[in-house]
């Protein structure tokens, strides 16, 4: 296929049904009505990708709040089969790490992926992604019913190191020992050091 002109536009509720139909298309997950109707209320964080005037793809996404961390959470991002490597995925993802980053209040991204799904796997660590978590049965019904947390953070530490901090545990104490015993990538406690930018 040759290069067309690959466009975002918003999802309103004209071409919500639109939305739903890629999602339908992409995903081997059904959302609900409550879904697209928040999907309205979020602005920029939902978009269309258009190549050539026809929608290809959207990316979804929502603020999440935990720990006293703004996140954003990637709810879906996907492209229709005969439009993937054509950089429409790359242009969604982008479009949402310069919110990340213009905002300058989030501490991380985070999305989740089928531990099977190694093409989407490599191409959010392109981005800077890591694989922080591996959550058991969180597919209801597809197999294998594992997904990856893959996340990128954008808040550093005290030497530049980038920290994921995840529930539970005291962050404090577990970033300090990781810094002063040097752990580098060894998992302590509830915090995993990601190394340097």
């Amino acid at each position: 296929m040759k290069k067309g002109v690959i466009e975002l536009g918003d999802v309103t509720s004209h071409n919500i049904k639109q939305l739903r139909r890629i999602n339908e298309v992409v995903f081997p997950v059904v959302y609900n009505d409550k879904f697209y109707k928040d999907i309205l209320e979020v602005g920029e964080l939902a978009k269309l990708a258009f190549y050539n005037d026809i929608v290809v793809g959207a990316v979804c996404c929502r603020e999440d709040k935990m720990d006293g961390q703004k996140r954003l959470y990637i709810m879906t991002l996907g492209c229709l089969a005969p439009y993937r490597r054509l950089g429409i995925g790359s242009i969604m993802l982008e479009h949402i790490l310069n919110i990340c980053q213009t905002d300058g209040l989030y501490d991380n991204v985070y999305l989740h992926v089928q531990i099977s799904n190694s093409s989407a796997i490599s191409f959010y660590e392109k981005f800077g992604f890591k694989i922080v978590e591996t959550k058991e049965n969180y597919y209801k019904k597809i197999e294998p019913a594992d997904a990856y947390v893959l996340q990128r953070s954008f808040k550093e530490g005290p030497s530049g190191d980038v920290f994921i901090v995840k529930e539970g545990g005291d962050a404090t104490t577990e970033v300090t020992k990781v810094i002063e015993e040097g752990q580098g990538c060894k998992k302590m406690g509830d915090i995993r050091e990601n190394g340097k930018k």
